[in-house]
């Protein structure tokens, strides 16, 4: 199976460069902390070495002893496995895909956390920002795009504020192909510009709720009275090309008065090597800011502005990394599930959220989404993805099979996407 390469192949290498990365950044640690930053390096590497040994020798998954605040319940979903497995002991390679992955990275975060003081620091903060400046020519495109489409946005007819809102839904679609846990970290960045190919993508939207997705905003406009406002959330995946191409659909979300506000949810700890965190959140806005070219800076500076009139909200909670997929948020994290009952659209993005939203089961192609979600409607959902892992639910019928008879990795190559609503009950 997939699951079995990633296991096997992808994951060791990540965390060989992990291990390569502390190496390198030894003389900064010694620079910063002298010699206590040296032994810290030290021990996370022999922590890490540790754990690729027992990941490549199928060793069992053990109990976390750090004193991070999510420890107890990763220690709990360790016993439900156990459970699960009539008592025997989950191993890596005898383990759901879905919570080994997780708990490998979150084994990275314990490395870090047992040895200050360099527990602060961010083991892929590096790739990202390379992934960052080497998609420029990207973001000055779609930059620039945004900053002539807001100049008349005014002037524009429902009809057209429709084609603008599915052009950016789509460059927020296909900006998640650059996923660096997906490469194992190798470059994946955006070199051109989404918004020249568009048309030709598509034919490879295998579900295309957008229309299901205007007349929600819509609606939630016209009933929207002085009181209440629309809330749309954006549940975030990479930083890089894809976390602009989400800020520059919010803003539009913003602008065209289809939305109020907009919440954004990233990690609290770094996680599948290019996710969003707090720090990425902000240097990107940064970035753009202090960029030498006028609309990337117009950009950062309108966004920054976004934030500090509380348009534009951040959080962080740390259920999004924990291994749970989302049917048990109401149980495990009942003040997030309550936060996201507030809002009337949430937009997930990529593949992550994706196997979290439909539990990561092999499911038939044609079973309803709403069923793969096993209850879990907060508020009217809906998930942006390009396919990089084998699941995949509501198709029609054949669709699946079609595809699979000519390109068998059709389901993990990253080539094909899904704009997928639900409404809550």
């Amino acid at each position: 199976s997939f699951a079995y390469f990633t296991i096997k192949d992808r994951l060791p290498q990540i965390l060989t460069k992990v291990i390569d990365t502390l190496h390198r950044h030894k003389n900064e640690f010694f620079e910063e902390h002298g010699e206590k930053g040296v032994e810290a390096e030290k021990r996370a590497i022999s922590f890490l070495s540790k754990l690729r040994n027992e990941l490549q020798t199928d060793k069992p998954v053990t109990l976390l002893e750090d004193e991070l605040p999510d420890a107890a319940l990763w220690n709990e979903y360790l016993d439900y496995q156990r459970n699960l497995s009539n008592g025997g002991e989950p191993s890596w390679f005898q383990s759901p895909w879905l919570y080994v992955e997780c708990y490998m990275y979150r084994r990275i975060q314990a490395a870090l956390a047992h040895n200050p003081p360099i527990d602060n620091f961010d083991v892929f903060k590096e790739g990202k920002a390379q992934n960052f400046f080497e998609s420029q020519e990207a973001v000055i495109a779609l930059c620039t795009y945004f900053q002539e489409l807001i100049k008349n946005i005014k002037d524009l007819e429902e009809k057209q504020v429709q084609e603008e809102l599915f052009k950016l839904l789509q460059v927020s679609l296909w900006g998640n192909k650059c996923d660096l846990s997906f490469s194992a970290g190798e470059t994946s960045s955006q070199k051109s510009s989404p918004l020249q190919s568009l048309e030709n993508l598509i034919p490879f939207i295998l579900v295309n709720d957008m229309e299901r997705l205007w007349s929600l905003l819509v609606n939630a406009k016209k009933r929207n009275t002085e009181k209440s406002n629309v809330r749309v959330d954006i549940v975030l995946d990479n930083a890089g090309f894809e976390l602009v191409s989400d800020f520059v659909l919010a803003d539009f979300l913003l602008l065209s008065k289809l939305a109020d506000e907009v919440h954004f949810h990233g990690k609290s700890i770094p996680w599948y090597v290019s996710d969003t965190t707090k720090h990425d959140f902000n240097w990107t806005i940064k970035q753009l800011q202090s960029a030498n070219h006028m609309w990337m800076s117009r950009c950062g500076i309108n966004w920054e502005g976004n934030l500090k009139k509380g348009v534009w909200v951040y959080h962080d909670h740390m259920f999004w990394t924990l291994p749970h997929d989302f049917s048990s948020m109401a149980e495990v994290a009942p003040d997030l599930y309550a936060d996201l009952q507030k809002s009337n659209l949430l937009l997930f993005k990529g593949d992550l959220n994706y196997r979290k939203l439909t539990g990561d089961r092999k499911w038939e192609y044609t079973v309803p989404f709403h069923q793969a979600l096993n209850r879990f409607h907060p508020a009217p959902l809906c998930s942006l993805r390009t396919l990089k892992s084998d699941t995949q639910v509501g198709l029609k019928p054949g669709q699946g099979e079609q595809i699979q008879a000519s390109e068998p990795e059709w389901m993990v190559s990253g080539k094909y996407g899904i704009v997928q609503f639900d409404a809550a009950l």
